[in-house]
């Protein structure tokens, strides 16, 4: 399928995880891809290895020029576990410029483009931690419930302007952001890793963790014209948890 071609594609947090999946998605469905992020050395491999077309190493928070990106995913995320007590202000604001503000920021940036061409995808991706508590997350989980009230206002000034604005929920996906979770499940409880990814894997009614490709593929679906009409949604990819 070739349906994005002559379209231009900007995920951040494409280097790694569920952005380089939506990145190689996107390419493999006709789309220009830049990836963007601070690790310059996972965007250059990704690149050599033919996963995006272009890599724009910098912080999202203060992007350079983008003119005509017509699609626009923002997967840059990061998450600490810990108590609510053993966390600080700086917890709170370091999961809020990541988890939100980038997205705030790149959309600002790109969003002219889009309304001047009356046409344009911009897709947040968020977590089931913007749709319900998880206990021990609380600064990534009112980040991503702020995402999510980002991605809702934001659908409601653009309805009717060829752009629309949509957030994925994935529950635990397989990334190194759930490395990292699995890593301090283990340093915490002493489970073996194949213990603390079962218990991870009870959170989704499958039983199982779910693929980065399972969230590009519906990235991708969002990109296309079928997809018009889904506009301000919440969308998870959870095995049924909610």
């Amino acid at each position: 399928m070739q349906e994005l071609a002559g379209q231009h594609a900007l995920v951040s947090g494409g280097g790694t995880g569920i952005g380089l999946a939506c990145a190689r998605a996107l390419k493999a469905a006709g789309a220009h891809v830049t990836i963007l992020g601070r690790r310059a050395e996972l965007l250059q491999t990704a690149v050599a290895r033919g996963e995006a077309d272009a890599a724009l190493p910098g912080d999202a928070m203060a992007p350079p020029a983008l003119p005509d990106v017509s699609i626009l995913v923002n997967a840059a995320g990061a998450a600490v576990s810990a108590p609510f007590l053993k966390t600080s202000d700086a917890d709170f604001r370091a999961a809020f410029e990541t988890n939100v503000m980038s997205a705030v920021a790149l959309s600002r940036a790109v969003l002219p483009g889009m309304l001047a061409a009356r046409r344009g995808r911009i897709i947040n991706i968020a977590s089931t931690a913007a749709l319900k508590g998880y206990a021990y997350v609380a600064p990534y989980v009112a980040a991503k419930h702020a995402l999510l009230g980002f991605t809702r206002a934001l659908a409601l000034e653009v309805a009717a302007k060829g752009v629309t604005v949509n957030a994925i929920c994935p529950g635990f996906t397989e990334t190194p952001l759930l490395a990292e979770s699995l890593a301090v499940i283990q340093h915490k409880t002493g489970m073996d890793e194949a213990a603390a990814r079962a218990e991870l894997a009870k959170h989704n009614p499958q039983g199982r963790l779910l693929q980065p490709e399972e969230i590009a593929a519906l990235t991708v679906f969002l990109c296309t014209a079928a997809a018009h009409g889904i506009h301000g949604a919440a969308l998870p990819v959870s095995g049924g948890e909610v």
